[in-house]
């Protein structure tokens, strides 16, 4: 069964990357957003089953922060797995995110084999790794 990851950064290598490593698990779909009103828009519109979001929090318009407190707001998508990567240097990112319900944050530069590992227990319902 096809499962459907959403990643959102406005650094298109950012989300390159992250399609790479991700795509390397088996039965997931990456679709990527440029913003997050992009990320929003599809899915708010139901037009895909989104399996879990990793999401940057610094970019224009409305940041991450707001991304997970309208995920988490959403009927239908509140129990969505969200997974935060930022090269952001605020201290306080971290525990901001995770009290709006992030499941894992990474900051940038990070592991490709923990972000991986990381999604698969996120996609499997398990606890993430710290």
């Amino acid at each position: 069964m096809q499962r459907t990851v959403l990643v959102i950064d406005d650094v298109e290598t950012c989300s390159d990357t992250l399609e790479l490593i991700l795509g390397a698990l088996d039965d997931i779909d990456i679709v990527t957003a440029s913003s997050a009103e992009q990320a929003w828009e599809t899915v708010e519109n139901g037009a895909r089953s989104i399996a879990a979001v990793v999401t940057d929090l610094e970019m224009r318009g409305m940041d991450g922060f707001e991304l997970i407190e309208r995920i988490r707001s959403h009927h239908r998508l509140a129990g969505v797995p969200i997974m935060v990567i930022s090269g952001s240097s605020d201290p306080d990112a971290r525990l901001r995110a995770e009290r709006l319900g992030a499941n894992a944050f990474f900051t940038k530069p990070y592991s490709a084999g923990l972000v991986r590992k990381t999604m698969e227990k996120l996609l499997a319902h398990e606890t993430p790794m710290p």
